[in-house]
């Protein structure tokens, strides 16, 4: 198999794990995978410049396809995990204000 497509499908593993994480709201887990991803990418930066035939062009186009969609799902879930971590927030930043007002009579 081209080593380019072998990192591509090991990318493509990743991407899904990282899919299930934020699905199941594994957060840490997220970020470590994260960090797997980036360290892959940079490694395949240097060796993505080989011209290639046919069949692994297309086959690097599915793979592509796939990380982006995993990449699509992931940010949605982690989307509403960081607007309910700022309602959250701004809950908590309220309570403390009625506190305070309270607090002083």
């Amino acid at each position: 198999m081209n080593a380019v497509i072998e990192k591509y499908e090991i990318l493509s593993s990743i991407t899904g794990k990282m899919r299930d994480a934020a699905a199941q709201g594994e957060w840490d887990l997220l970020i470590e995978l994260e960090e797997q991803s980036k360290r892959l990418v940079a490694e395949m930066k240097t060796m993505d410049l080989t011209p290639v035939d046919e069949a692994t062009r297309l086959r690097k186009v599915a793979l592509i396809r796939k990380i982006l969609a995993d990449d699509a799902a992931i940010r949605s879930k982690t989307e509403l995990w960081m607007e309910e971590l700022q309602r959250i927030m701004n809950n908590a930043r309220s309570e403390t204000k009625l506190q305070k007002a309270y607090s002083n009579y």
